[in-house]
């Protein structure tokens, strides 16, 4: 007998091996008909998979998150079906699943086009309108590679050649077509109704630029229509926000492919990023920190302490100088290190605090380059804070008190919390571990908020803290971070006098707020959809004259608003109102002053506020008022 366990705790007894299809059979043709795979014991499996010994089952449903990404995988490989039955010539390569959809990667004569694509998704509809069962094989090694050779797949060739040590692989029918898998799939197409092909990109064979190119059909599937209508208007909405689109809009930068993935600031952007930045240097200088200056270049001898000589040097862009290595920096820490290290430090100066502005190189990707949110200069709030094991934790709560304010500030209250954990290669004693992780968890308790604990994610120098946003249309921004460092200081020879004379080793926490300016300020234009709050905005209020009569009282009051130290943008084009009230809207800047006749004899403004309010006639000290206090309240 065959004894399975069910998540309730409940029991069925099988006369000899069942499939999984089979127990959810049992339990009853609804759930049976909604069963799409099967975990035993804690691993997923195929519906159509046998358990022939006493197990644990849950029925994975398209409720499941399990559910939804094997319904993901699936319909990838039902791209691959629909592509080969359109574009016999077509050679398959990879179809995984990615956050909220998959993709498949597909190596053809010729770029697909929009037209493709659609024909394509119409394609795949008339196959799942066939109700056809996925069917799975396990198949010998010997035979998968002459099922692949007979059909011309080669790429599939070499995936198994990246595969020596399988002898027998899941091999996954689609009527004729066939692909290779892991699993577990769907056992039916009736399954994959609620889906849809997004788009058409570039890709790289293996993701090196030095490989042949392939081309990347992504697409999106969805237990039900509804989530799939709120994926479409949340993407429609992602589309409007683009930091992309609307920095061109906006005239705030530009890329430009005489310097790849660097940005060009234009005024109004830079106004923005000065905000940022000098907002931070305030909270710099609020909360303990000594703001430093570090090079941009340093010699390869410190970086092959560090270890990034070795096993990062690919991502650096080095340069020679009277025959010595150099490396402009990827990151900022080890200079740090040397700033500690200058001078003799005792256990009194501990904790001590380092912030900079400093000014970052990766060389990243062509294909990875997105906008000012993947760039390859870029320019971090770095911290780093040196102290003893036993600082970590009250730094710790500090600093996820200092975060919490300067997200809100910046219009983002949602955040996610998660610590990361020692992973199996570390540096350290366990006991050190123990109290790192105590410290780091501990402290968000004491911050009194929810996290998740990530096993094994830690660095090998110590555990840390991931800080999520989740914008305005919901989507997730890995953006603040705390990482716990036993290791950096003492391989760069930094140490301090302890209490009883010795010398220690200094534990290091690296900090990140904000992290890249570029990215977040890419993220601040996305989640307020360009619509900058006041304290931010490059321009906070235009000033317009109707006719030329009210030029001279439109300069006194720019000039007035100006002496307030606020942003302002004088119009005195010889254009009509509506037309410039309407242009300076699009700008979306927070106010629009309109003066005339009548407000100039009054010494008053007419106010409009962003979405087309209008807040009648003020006098130019209230408006004033109202704008300073918008911008001290971070409206």
């Amino acid at each position: 007998m065959i004894q399975i366990t069910l998540p309730d705790n409940s029991r069925r007894e099988f006369p000899g091996p069942v499939s999984v299809a089979e127990v959810a059979q049992s339990i009853g043709p609804g759930l049976a008909k909604m069963t799409v795979a099967g975990k035993v014991d804690g691993r997923l499996v195929d519906a159509s998979d046998v358990i022939d010994h006493d197990a644990k089952l849950q029925i994975i449903t398209p409720k499941d998150d399990e559910g939804l990404e094997i319904i993901r995988h699936s319909t990838a490989h039902l791209v691959g079906h629909a592509v080969k039955q359109l574009y016999p010539t077509a050679k398959m390569v990879i179809g995984p699943v990615i956050d909220e959809g998959f993709y498949y990667d597909i190596s053809y004569e010729r770029p697909f086009t929009p037209e493709d694509m659609a024909a394509i998704e119409a394609r795949m509809r008339e196959l799942i309108a066939q109700d056809y069962d996925v069917v799975k094989k396990m198949t010998p090694r010997a035979e998968v590679i002459e099922v692949f050779k007979s059909r011309g797949e080669e790429y599939k060739l070499r995936l198994v050649e990246d595969m020596p040590d399988e002898q027998a692989m899941g091999l996954y029918y689609h009527q004729e077509y066939v692909d290779m898998c892991r699993g577990p799939h769907v056992p039916n197409t009736r399954f994959l109704k609620v889906f849809k092909l997004t788009k058409l990109a570039g890709a790289y064979w293996r993701g090196d630029a030095k490989n042949e190119q392939l081309q990347r059909i992504y697409g999106t599937a969805w237990a039900d229509k509804k989530q799939l209508d709120q994926y479409i208007q949340r993407i429609e909405e992602a589309e409007k926000r683009d930091h992309r689109k609307l920095g061109k809009e906006l005239d705030l930068f530009h890329i430009d492919e005489v310097a790849p993935g660097v940005v060009f600031w234009h005024p109004k952007g830079w106004a923005v990023w000065q905000q940022v930045e000098q907002y931070m240097r305030g909270i710099y200088r609020d909360t303990g920190y000594w703001e430093v200056k570090g090079p941009q270049i340093l010699d390869k001898s410190l970086w092959e302490k560090t270890g990034h000589w070795q096993n990062y040097r690919d991502n650096m862009f080095t340069t020679e100088s009277e025959k010595r290595e150099y490396a402009l920096k990827p990151m900022n820490c080890p200079g740090h290190v040397l700033i500690f290290k200058s001078d003799l430090r005792s256990y009194r100066d501990l904790p001590l605090r380092y912030g900079e502005f400093g000014q970052c190189h990766r060389n990243e990707p062509s294909g990875a380059l997105h906008g000012i949110m993947r760039v390859r200069g870029f320019t971090q709030d770095d911290g780093h804070i040196f102290c003893t094991e036993d600082q970590i934790l009250d730094e710790c709560i500090a600093y996820t008190e200092q975060l919490q304010k300067v997200y809100a500030d910046f219009g983002f209250t949602d955040i996610l919390y998660k610590v990361a954990t020692r992973p199996e290669n570390r540096v350290g004693s366990d006991e050190l571990w123990d109290k790192a992780e105590h410290a780091v968890m501990e402290s968000l308790r004491r911050s009194g908020v929810d996290f998740v604990i990530a096993p094994g994610d830690g660095a090998f120098y110590g555990p840390k803290i991931e800080y999520t946003l989740r914008d305005a249309i919901g989507r997730q921004w890995q953006c603040g971070t705390m990482q716990v460092d036993f290791n950096t200081a003492e391989r760069l020879g930094g140490e301090y006098v302890t209490e009883s004379s010795g010398r220690a080793h200094p534990v290091m926490l690296h900090r990140a707020i904000v992290g890249s300016l570029e990215r977040f300020i890419g993220m601040l234009i996305e989640h307020h959809s360009g619509a900058l709050p006041a304290w931010l905005a490059p321009v906070q209020v235009a000033v317009l004259n109707i006719s030329e009569g009210q030029a001279d009282y439109a300069r006194d009051v720019a000039k007035a608003l100006q002496n307030q130290g606020l942003r302002v943008q004088l119009d005195l084009h010889n254009e009509k109102i509506t037309y410039k009230i309407r242009k300076h809207s699009l700008q979306k800047l927070p106010y629009i002053i309109v003066v005339g006749d009548k407000e100039k004899e009054a010494g008053a403004v007419a106010v409009r506020a962003r979405g087309n309010q209008d807040l009648g006639a003020m006098s130019l000290e209230s408006f004033q008022q109202r704008l300073v206090q918008d911008v001290a309240d971070k409206r």
